[in-house]
């Protein structure tokens, strides 16, 4: 490993062990034994280094939607609804989650703008790789019946997160029938699953 992702994964483990406030450039170079200056030499702040950790968590749940792709059944729209709202539900606000400490600290007033910069890029890459694949696969399958792809999704996923965060205690049939109102699903919702 090259001592940028060095740099990178011990931040991140000190984030997650003592939050975002208390990860400062001194405990990071302190824990690997190594110079400020070589801390410098690859990150010019600190802000810097909390982008590169952050990608690193948008890389995790990419990662995640894209085994939720690969294991999805084509056709079955029920199916993939109940499994994306787990999925969002176990990746972004699981707080028995390793990351906790780095969700609580996204969750303060003074990250405010780390969390948005986080979740913005998590917008983008989900609706960008989603664009890619799935909608692709049910282009397909059926007619398409939304303008502006890529802006949709990224609209939805920014808004579902921010529905999530505030009302946790929605339940996943809201959350899906957000989902499926907004993306012009048709669904017959007295059977299991619905095979289009």
């Amino acid at each position: 490993m090259d001592r940028k992702l060095e740099i990178i994964q011990c931040a991140r483990e000190l984030i997650e062990e003592r939050g975002l406030a208390k990860t400062s450039v001194a405990a990071i170079t302190e824990r690997m034994n190594v110079a400020r200056t070589l801390f410098y030499h690859y990150f010019p702040s600190k802000e810097d280094l909390v982008a590169a950790v952050l990608d690193t968590y948008v890389d995790e749940f990419i990662a995640s939607l894209k085994e939720w792709n690969a294991q999805r059944v084509e056709g079955d729209i029920e199916g993939a609804l109940d499994t994306i709202v787990a999925l969002i539900r176990d990746q972004l606000f699981d707080n028995d989650n390793a990351h906790k400490p780095f969700r609580r600290a996204l969750a303060t007033h003074e990250n405010a703008s780390l969390y948005l910069r986080f979740i913005n890029r998590v917008a983008d890459a989900s609706a960008t790789y989603i664009v890619e694949t799935t909608v692709a696969d049910f282009g397909r399958l059926h007619k398409v019946r939304i303008d502006h792809v890529y802006e949709t999704f990224y609209m939805l996923i920014l808004g579902i997160v921010g529905y999530m965060r505030q009302h946790p205690e929605a339940s996943d049939d809201v959350l899906k029938d957000i989902i499926a109102q907004t993306l012009h699903f048709e669904r017959e919702r007295e059977q299991s699953h619905h095979t289009a």
